[in-house]
Protein backbone atom coordinates (compact mmCIF):
# COMPACT_ATOMS: atom_id res chain seq x y z
CA UNK A 1 0.00 0.00 0.00
CA UNK A 2 1.25 3.58 -1.04
CA UNK A 3 3.00 5.19 2.02
CA UNK A 4 -0.16 8.10 1.38
CA UNK A 5 -2.82 5.91 1.81
CA UNK A 6 -1.52 4.15 4.99
CA UNK A 7 -0.77 7.61 6.37
CA UNK A 8 -4.36 8.87 6.08
CA UNK A 9 -5.83 4.65 7.10
CA UNK A 10 -3.45 5.95 10.00
CA UNK A 11 -4.79 9.20 10.84
CA UNK A 12 -8.62 7.72 10.24
CA UNK A 13 -7.89 4.76 12.89
CA UNK A 14 -6.00 7.77 15.61
CA UNK A 15 -9.47 10.14 14.57
CA UNK A 16 -12.01 7.13 15.71
CA UNK A 17 -10.42 6.05 18.62
CA UNK A 18 -9.68 9.71 20.12
CA UNK A 19 -13.58 9.84 19.01
CA UNK A 20 -14.05 6.37 21.12
CA UNK A 21 -11.90 7.49 24.01
CA UNK A 22 -13.53 10.68 24.94
CA UNK A 23 -16.90 10.67 23.60
CA UNK A 24 -17.61 6.84 23.42
CA UNK A 25 -18.50 7.05 20.02
CA UNK A 26 -16.95 4.67 17.30
CA UNK A 27 -17.18 6.85 14.01
CA UNK A 28 -19.00 3.74 12.42
CA UNK A 29 -18.14 2.38 9.42
CA UNK A 30 -14.18 3.20 9.68
CA UNK A 31 -14.42 1.15 12.98
CA UNK A 32 -14.95 -2.68 11.97
CA UNK A 33 -17.52 -4.58 14.44
CA UNK A 34 -14.70 -6.89 15.97
CA UNK A 35 -12.73 -3.90 17.31
CA UNK A 36 -15.35 -2.00 18.53
CA UNK A 37 -16.69 -4.90 20.40
CA UNK A 38 -12.73 -5.44 21.73
CA UNK A 39 -12.62 -1.41 22.55
CA UNK A 40 -15.57 -2.26 24.75
CA UNK A 41 -14.51 -4.64 26.80
CA UNK A 42 -10.85 -3.27 27.09
CA UNK A 43 -11.90 0.02 28.10
CA UNK A 44 -13.99 -1.42 31.21
CA UNK A 45 -10.50 -3.23 32.43
CA UNK A 46 -7.88 -1.35 31.09
CA UNK A 47 -7.01 2.97 31.08
CA UNK A 48 -5.68 4.07 27.98
CA UNK A 49 -2.35 4.92 30.02
CA UNK A 50 -0.95 1.67 30.53
CA UNK A 51 2.76 1.29 30.16
CA UNK A 52 3.27 -2.60 29.30
CA UNK A 53 1.38 -5.86 29.55
CA UNK A 54 1.30 -7.92 32.60
CA UNK A 55 3.82 -10.41 33.37
CA UNK A 56 2.97 -13.76 34.22
CA UNK A 57 5.55 -15.58 36.77
CA UNK A 58 8.49 -16.51 35.39
CA UNK A 59 8.52 -20.11 36.91
CA UNK A 60 4.63 -20.47 35.97
CA UNK A 61 5.13 -19.62 32.30
CA UNK A 62 8.50 -21.81 31.90
CA UNK A 63 6.29 -25.01 33.31
CA UNK A 64 4.00 -24.53 30.53
CA UNK A 65 6.37 -24.17 28.08
CA UNK A 66 8.78 -26.78 28.59
CA UNK A 67 8.15 -29.98 26.88
CA UNK A 68 5.06 -29.03 25.77
CA UNK A 69 3.42 -29.89 22.00
CA UNK A 70 4.19 -26.29 21.10
CA UNK A 71 7.66 -26.23 22.45
CA UNK A 72 8.28 -29.31 20.16
CA UNK A 73 6.60 -27.77 17.07
CA UNK A 74 8.48 -24.17 17.00
CA UNK A 75 11.72 -25.96 17.82
CA UNK A 76 11.28 -28.00 14.87
CA UNK A 77 10.30 -24.99 12.79
CA UNK A 78 12.47 -22.11 14.85
CA UNK A 79 15.34 -21.91 11.94
CA UNK A 80 12.35 -21.16 9.67
CA UNK A 81 10.54 -18.68 12.11
CA UNK A 82 13.77 -16.70 12.93
CA UNK A 83 14.39 -16.28 9.21
CA UNK A 84 10.69 -14.84 8.58
CA UNK A 85 11.30 -12.30 11.67
CA UNK A 86 14.59 -11.15 10.44
CA UNK A 87 13.73 -11.05 6.86
CA UNK A 88 10.59 -8.80 7.71
CA UNK A 89 12.07 -7.65 10.51
CA UNK A 90 9.38 -8.90 12.82
CA UNK A 91 8.04 -9.70 16.04
CA UNK A 92 7.06 -13.01 16.23
CA UNK A 93 5.46 -14.62 19.35
CA UNK A 94 3.62 -17.70 19.95
CA UNK A 95 1.25 -17.67 23.03
CA UNK A 96 -0.58 -20.71 25.19
CA UNK A 97 -4.68 -20.75 25.02
CA UNK A 98 -4.99 -18.06 27.47
CA UNK A 99 -2.84 -15.09 25.01
CA UNK A 100 0.23 -15.68 27.48
CA UNK A 101 3.37 -15.17 25.38
CA UNK A 102 5.45 -18.53 25.53
CA UNK A 103 8.02 -17.89 22.64
CA UNK A 104 9.38 -14.58 20.94
CA UNK A 105 12.23 -14.32 18.35
CA UNK A 106 12.36 -10.64 16.56
CA UNK A 107 14.46 -8.98 14.25
CA UNK A 108 16.93 -5.98 15.39
CA UNK A 109 14.71 -3.11 15.50
CA UNK A 110 11.27 -4.99 16.58
CA UNK A 111 12.85 -6.78 19.27
CA UNK A 112 13.83 -3.63 21.31
CA UNK A 113 10.34 -2.25 20.81
CA UNK A 114 8.85 -5.13 21.76
CA UNK A 115 11.28 -5.61 25.25
CA UNK A 116 9.89 -1.86 26.14
CA UNK A 117 5.81 -2.91 26.52
CA UNK A 118 6.45 -6.92 27.75
CA UNK A 119 5.93 -8.57 24.28
CA UNK A 120 8.17 -11.06 25.42
CA UNK A 121 7.47 -14.67 26.73
CA UNK A 122 5.49 -14.09 30.44
CA UNK A 123 3.61 -11.21 28.68
CA UNK A 124 -0.38 -11.03 29.10
CA UNK A 125 -1.96 -10.59 25.87
CA UNK A 126 -5.37 -10.58 26.17
CA UNK A 127 -7.30 -7.81 25.88
CA UNK A 128 -8.73 -7.27 29.63
CA UNK A 129 -4.82 -7.31 30.10
CA UNK A 130 -3.45 -4.70 27.80
CA UNK A 131 -6.49 -3.66 25.62
CA UNK A 132 -7.04 -4.86 21.71
CA UNK A 133 -4.31 -6.18 19.79
CA UNK A 134 -4.46 -9.17 17.39
CA UNK A 135 -3.56 -11.65 19.67
CA UNK A 136 -6.54 -11.78 21.14
CA UNK A 137 -8.83 -11.55 18.46
CA UNK A 138 -7.65 -14.36 17.17
CA UNK A 139 -7.81 -16.26 20.23
CA UNK A 140 -11.59 -15.51 20.76
CA UNK A 141 -12.68 -15.62 17.07
CA UNK A 142 -10.72 -18.43 16.45
CA UNK A 143 -9.34 -16.50 12.81
CA UNK A 144 -6.93 -14.92 11.85
CA UNK A 145 -6.65 -11.25 12.70
CA UNK A 146 -5.55 -7.89 12.02
CA UNK A 147 -4.86 -5.07 13.85
CA UNK A 148 -3.51 -1.79 12.60
CA UNK A 149 -2.08 1.13 14.17
CA UNK A 150 -4.65 2.61 16.56
CA UNK A 151 -7.12 -0.05 16.61
CA UNK A 152 -4.90 -1.18 19.02
CA UNK A 153 -6.65 -0.13 22.43
CA UNK A 154 -3.41 0.69 23.93
CA UNK A 155 -1.42 3.77 22.40
CA UNK A 156 1.56 1.83 23.59
CA UNK A 157 1.23 -0.11 20.52
CA UNK A 158 -0.55 2.51 17.97
CA UNK A 159 2.72 2.34 15.86
CA UNK A 160 2.11 -1.38 15.06
CA UNK A 161 0.52 -3.39 12.88
CA UNK A 162 0.04 -7.32 14.10
CA UNK A 163 -1.71 -10.14 12.03
CA UNK A 164 -1.89 -13.40 14.30
CA UNK A 165 -3.42 -16.42 13.23
CA UNK A 166 -4.90 -19.42 15.69
CA UNK A 167 -2.98 -22.59 16.05
CA UNK A 168 -4.86 -25.85 16.88
CA UNK A 169 -4.23 -29.87 17.41
CA UNK A 170 -4.60 -30.57 13.76
CA UNK A 171 -5.88 -34.46 15.24
CA UNK A 172 -8.05 -33.45 18.39
CA UNK A 173 -8.81 -30.13 16.77
CA UNK A 174 -7.80 -28.29 20.21
CA UNK A 175 -7.02 -24.60 20.86
CA UNK A 176 -3.28 -24.07 21.38
CA UNK A 177 -2.52 -20.71 21.18
CA UNK A 178 -1.68 -17.97 18.65
CA UNK A 179 1.48 -16.43 16.14
CA UNK A 180 1.71 -13.26 15.81
CA UNK A 181 3.89 -11.44 13.62
CA UNK A 182 3.93 -7.47 14.09
CA UNK A 183 5.65 -4.77 12.66
CA UNK A 184 5.56 -1.07 12.43
CA UNK A 185 2.19 0.38 11.16
CA UNK A 186 4.31 1.92 7.81
CA UNK A 187 5.40 -1.77 7.05
CA UNK A 188 1.80 -3.06 6.85
CA UNK A 189 1.72 -5.59 3.78
CA UNK A 190 -1.49 -6.82 1.91
CA UNK A 191 0.53 -10.58 2.78
CA UNK A 192 1.03 -9.97 6.79
CA UNK A 193 -2.18 -12.05 7.42
CA UNK A 194 -1.85 -14.60 5.10
CA UNK A 195 1.89 -14.94 6.29
CA UNK A 196 0.50 -15.40 9.53
CA UNK A 197 -1.80 -18.06 8.48
CA UNK A 198 1.33 -19.90 6.59
CA UNK A 199 3.46 -19.99 9.88
CA UNK A 200 0.69 -21.47 11.75
CA UNK A 201 -0.14 -23.77 9.67
CA UNK A 202 3.39 -24.84 9.88
CA UNK A 203 3.51 -25.00 13.42
CA UNK A 204 0.60 -27.40 12.85
CA UNK A 205 2.79 -29.67 10.89
CA UNK A 206 5.32 -29.82 13.38
CA UNK A 207 3.16 -30.86 16.03
CA UNK A 208 3.49 -34.29 17.96
CA UNK A 209 0.72 -36.28 16.64
CA UNK A 210 -1.64 -35.53 19.88
CA UNK A 211 -1.26 -32.41 21.59
CA UNK A 212 -1.97 -34.47 25.23
CA UNK A 213 0.83 -33.84 27.17
CA UNK A 214 3.08 -35.63 28.37
CA UNK A 215 2.06 -38.95 27.06
CA UNK A 216 -0.32 -38.98 23.72
CA UNK A 217 -2.59 -41.74 22.23
CA UNK A 218 -0.22 -43.48 19.69
CA UNK A 219 0.89 -46.71 21.14
CA UNK A 220 3.41 -49.64 21.33
CA UNK A 221 3.01 -52.88 22.93
CA UNK A 222 6.20 -52.91 24.93
CA UNK A 223 6.32 -52.71 28.70
CA UNK A 224 8.80 -50.43 29.73
CA UNK A 225 10.56 -47.76 27.63
CA UNK A 226 10.86 -48.20 24.35
CA UNK A 227 13.35 -44.80 22.35
CA UNK A 228 13.92 -44.94 19.15
CA UNK A 229 16.72 -42.24 18.06
CA UNK A 230 18.53 -43.65 14.98
CA UNK A 231 16.92 -41.27 12.38
CA UNK A 232 13.65 -39.38 13.83
CA UNK A 233 13.48 -39.41 17.88
CA UNK A 234 10.74 -41.40 19.43
CA UNK A 235 10.16 -42.42 23.47
CA UNK A 236 7.49 -44.04 24.68
CA UNK A 237 6.68 -45.49 28.40
CA UNK A 238 4.49 -48.34 28.52
CA UNK A 239 3.23 -48.02 25.64
CA UNK A 240 2.34 -44.08 25.65
CA UNK A 241 4.08 -41.87 23.52
CA UNK A 242 5.85 -39.21 25.40
CA UNK A 243 6.02 -35.61 24.37
CA UNK A 244 9.95 -34.55 25.11
CA UNK A 245 11.56 -31.29 24.05
CA UNK A 246 15.25 -32.30 22.72
CA UNK A 247 17.17 -31.87 25.93
CA UNK A 248 14.95 -33.99 28.27
CA UNK A 249 15.49 -36.53 24.78
CA UNK A 250 19.11 -36.35 25.54
CA UNK A 251 19.05 -36.76 29.16
CA UNK A 252 16.84 -39.72 28.71
CA UNK A 253 18.94 -41.12 26.06
CA UNK A 254 22.07 -41.14 28.03
CA UNK A 255 20.37 -42.34 31.21
CA UNK A 256 19.31 -45.35 28.63
CA UNK A 257 22.03 -46.31 27.09
CA UNK A 258 24.06 -46.20 30.94
CA UNK A 259 21.78 -48.44 32.54
CA UNK A 260 24.10 -48.66 35.44
CA UNK A 261 23.36 -45.13 36.43
CA UNK A 262 25.32 -41.67 36.11
CA UNK A 263 26.94 -39.48 38.86
CA UNK A 264 25.49 -35.63 38.53
CA UNK A 265 29.42 -34.80 37.36
CA UNK A 266 29.11 -37.63 35.05
CA UNK A 267 25.81 -37.00 32.91
CA UNK A 268 26.74 -33.48 33.00
CA UNK A 269 29.85 -33.75 30.81
CA UNK A 270 28.40 -36.35 28.86
CA UNK A 271 25.77 -33.75 28.30
CA UNK A 272 27.18 -30.65 28.28
CA UNK A 273 30.95 -31.49 27.58
CA UNK A 274 33.13 -27.82 28.84
CA UNK A 275 29.85 -25.82 28.38
CA UNK A 276 29.52 -23.30 30.84
CA UNK A 277 26.29 -24.27 32.08
CA UNK A 278 25.51 -24.85 35.72
CA UNK A 279 24.42 -28.05 37.86
CA UNK A 280 21.57 -26.69 38.92
CA UNK A 281 20.34 -26.83 35.39
CA UNK A 282 21.12 -30.16 35.09
CA UNK A 283 19.16 -30.50 37.82
CA UNK A 284 15.92 -28.91 36.95
CA UNK A 285 16.01 -30.75 33.75
CA UNK A 286 16.31 -34.03 35.40
CA UNK A 287 13.42 -33.18 37.76
CA UNK A 288 10.97 -32.26 34.88
CA UNK A 289 11.91 -35.52 33.36
CA UNK A 290 11.44 -37.52 36.10
CA UNK A 291 7.47 -36.28 36.43
CA UNK A 292 7.36 -36.92 32.54
CA UNK A 293 8.26 -40.46 33.41
CA UNK A 294 6.33 -41.22 36.24
CA UNK A 295 8.68 -40.59 39.02
CA UNK A 296 10.94 -43.75 37.77
CA UNK A 297 14.33 -42.28 37.35
CA UNK A 298 16.58 -42.95 40.44
CA UNK A 299 19.26 -40.16 41.96
CA UNK A 300 22.75 -40.61 43.40
CA UNK A 301 23.33 -42.33 40.96
CA UNK A 302 20.75 -41.39 38.20
CA UNK A 303 19.22 -43.99 37.00
CA UNK A 304 15.95 -45.49 34.96
CA UNK A 305 13.86 -47.88 36.84
CA UNK A 306 11.99 -49.62 34.65
CA UNK A 307 12.95 -51.86 31.36
CA UNK A 308 14.61 -50.18 28.48
CA UNK A 309 15.15 -50.98 25.35
CA UNK A 310 16.67 -48.48 22.35
CA UNK A 311 17.43 -49.05 18.42
CA UNK A 312 20.76 -47.87 19.40
CA UNK A 313 21.58 -51.25 21.61
CA UNK A 314 19.18 -53.51 18.86
CA UNK A 315 21.27 -52.35 16.09
CA UNK A 316 24.87 -53.10 17.43
CA UNK A 317 23.70 -56.19 18.94
CA UNK A 318 22.25 -57.41 15.39
CA UNK A 319 25.79 -55.83 14.31
CA UNK A 320 28.02 -58.28 17.06
CA UNK A 321 25.94 -61.18 15.92
CA UNK A 322 26.91 -60.99 11.78
CA UNK A 323 23.51 -59.66 10.70
CA UNK A 324 24.04 -57.13 8.79
CA UNK A 325 20.92 -56.99 6.59
CA UNK A 326 18.67 -57.22 9.63
CA UNK A 327 21.35 -54.25 11.28
CA UNK A 328 20.81 -51.84 8.22
CA UNK A 329 16.84 -52.51 8.19
CA UNK A 330 16.87 -51.35 12.17
CA UNK A 331 18.97 -48.31 11.25
CA UNK A 332 16.97 -45.68 10.53
CA UNK A 333 19.74 -42.98 10.06
CA UNK A 334 21.93 -40.90 11.91
CA UNK A 335 21.91 -40.35 16.03
CA UNK A 336 19.74 -37.45 17.25
CA UNK A 337 21.04 -35.35 14.37
CA UNK A 338 22.43 -32.11 15.31
CA UNK A 339 22.87 -32.90 19.22
CA UNK A 340 25.29 -31.02 21.10
CA UNK A 341 25.89 -33.62 23.44
CA UNK A 342 29.46 -34.81 23.35
CA UNK A 343 29.01 -38.52 24.30
CA UNK A 344 25.92 -38.58 21.68
CA UNK A 345 28.08 -37.29 19.42
CA UNK A 346 30.72 -39.71 19.78
CA UNK A 347 27.97 -42.49 20.12
CA UNK A 348 26.38 -41.17 16.34
CA UNK A 349 29.50 -41.56 15.10
CA UNK A 350 30.58 -45.10 16.17
CA UNK A 351 27.47 -46.34 15.07
CA UNK A 352 27.44 -44.91 11.75
CA UNK A 353 30.95 -46.18 11.00
CA UNK A 354 30.13 -49.61 12.32
CA UNK A 355 26.76 -50.33 10.26
CA UNK A 356 29.43 -48.73 7.07
CA UNK A 357 32.10 -50.80 7.87
CA UNK A 358 29.77 -53.90 8.00
CA UNK A 359 28.50 -53.45 4.85
CA UNK A 360 31.77 -52.79 3.07
CA UNK A 361 32.81 -56.17 4.94
CA UNK A 362 29.70 -58.11 3.61
CA UNK A 363 28.02 -55.77 0.71
CA UNK A 364 24.68 -57.61 1.06
CA UNK A 365 23.10 -55.84 -2.14
CA UNK A 366 19.58 -55.40 -0.14
CA UNK A 367 21.19 -53.57 2.56
CA UNK A 368 23.41 -51.71 0.68
CA UNK A 369 20.78 -50.33 -1.22
CA UNK A 370 18.36 -49.67 1.62
CA UNK A 371 21.98 -47.92 3.28
CA UNK A 372 21.91 -46.01 0.07
CA UNK A 373 18.40 -44.35 1.20
CA UNK A 374 19.86 -43.21 4.32
CA UNK A 375 23.24 -42.01 2.86
CA UNK A 376 22.95 -41.52 -0.60
CA UNK A 377 26.56 -39.87 -1.28
CA UNK A 378 28.45 -42.88 0.22
CA UNK A 379 30.05 -43.86 -3.43
CA UNK A 380 32.02 -46.52 -1.56
CA UNK A 381 29.56 -48.89 -0.33
CA UNK A 382 28.23 -48.88 -3.59
CA UNK A 383 30.94 -49.06 -5.51
CA UNK A 384 32.53 -52.31 -3.32
CA UNK A 385 28.62 -53.86 -3.58
CA UNK A 386 29.21 -53.40 -7.04
CA UNK A 387 32.34 -54.79 -7.63
CA UNK A 388 31.45 -57.94 -5.45
CA UNK A 389 28.35 -58.46 -8.01
CA UNK A 390 30.60 -58.49 -10.94
CA UNK A 391 32.48 -61.49 -9.65
CA UNK A 392 29.25 -63.45 -9.06
CA UNK A 393 28.76 -65.88 -11.93
CA UNK A 394 25.32 -66.58 -13.24
CA UNK A 395 22.62 -63.88 -13.53
CA UNK A 396 23.13 -60.62 -12.45
CA UNK A 397 21.17 -59.27 -9.79
CA UNK A 398 17.93 -57.29 -9.43
CA UNK A 399 19.38 -54.94 -7.30
CA UNK A 400 22.22 -54.02 -9.79
CA UNK A 401 19.91 -51.53 -11.74
CA UNK A 402 19.42 -49.62 -8.38
CA UNK A 403 22.65 -49.89 -7.58
CA UNK A 404 23.98 -47.86 -10.48
CA UNK A 405 21.69 -45.49 -10.58
CA UNK A 406 22.21 -44.49 -6.99
CA UNK A 407 25.90 -44.10 -7.92
CA UNK A 408 25.50 -42.55 -10.68
CA UNK A 409 23.35 -39.52 -8.61
CA UNK A 410 25.39 -39.36 -6.13
CA UNK A 411 28.77 -38.47 -8.95
CA UNK A 412 26.67 -35.72 -9.79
Amino acid sequence: MPRGELTTRRQEAVRAWTSFVEHGDALEPIVRPEILTSWTRSVKANTVDVKEAPLVDEDEIRSIWRGSPLQVAVENVEQELRRTAEDGDLVIAVTDADTRILWTYGGRVMRRKAETVNFVAGGRWDDESVGTNALDLANRLAEPAMVFSAEHFAPIVHNWVCWAAPVHDPVTGAKLGVIDLSTTWDRTHPIGLATARVMARLIETALPHSSQHPSALEATHEPGLVMTLLGTAETYLDGQRLLLNRRQTEVLALLALHPEGLSLEQLHAMLYGDQAITFSTLKAEVSHLRAAVGGQLGSRPYRLLMPVATDVDHVLALLRRGDVAAAVDAYGGDLLPGTNSPALSELAEYVAVAVREALLANPQPDAVVRYSELAPYDTEVLEVCLATLQRISGQPHPAVPLLKGRLAVARR
